[in-house]
């Protein structure tokens, strides 16, 4: 198993650092964030060291991301949240403070304290089909 001895996240895979465990399989571990946004936030990692989701094979990836509409049932209904969030970040400039591919599972209810930007943008004429025949042409070299 590949692992980073840095790594925060593989020292709790490890068991070198407690973590309050809520699913463990081969491929995946969800446990509660120690610096929740929410009452009930959860984080869903790799076992492996991937720094960001693109780094993943695909059938880890399927296989950890397969345990997501499980976890974020559960969050919901354990803290009887209105909503969840579920995001991912790569990269620092993305807000990815960990470097290991990590989920989060945030509940939310009206008035909550989280908040994020989201500056809503529009493309100039024809530059949206440039970007996606750049992204297809990628795709397909893969």
């Amino acid at each position: 198993m590949k692992t980073n001895p840095d790594c925060i996240f593989c020292k709790i895979v490890a068991g070198e650092i407690p973590a309050c465990k809520i699913l463990e399989d081969d491929v995946a571990l969800a446990f509660m964030d120690i610096g929740p946004v929410a009452e009930g936030h959860v984080l869903l990692i790799p076992k492996e060291h991937y720094e960001t989701i693109s780094d993943i094979p695909e059938e880890p990836a399927a296989a950890i991301l397969k345990k997501l509409p499980q976890l974020v049932a559960a969050v919901q209904t354990a803290t009887g949240s209105e909503g969840v969030n579920v995001l991912q970040n790569n990269g620092t400039v993305a807000g990815q403070l960990v470097p290991h591919v990590h989920f989060h599972i945030i509940p939310r209810n009206p008035g909550d304290k989280f908040e994020y930007n989201w500056p809503v943008g529009e493309y100039p004429e024809g530059k949206m089909p440039e970007l996606a025949d750049k992204i297809k042409k990628v795709i397909s070299r893969q």
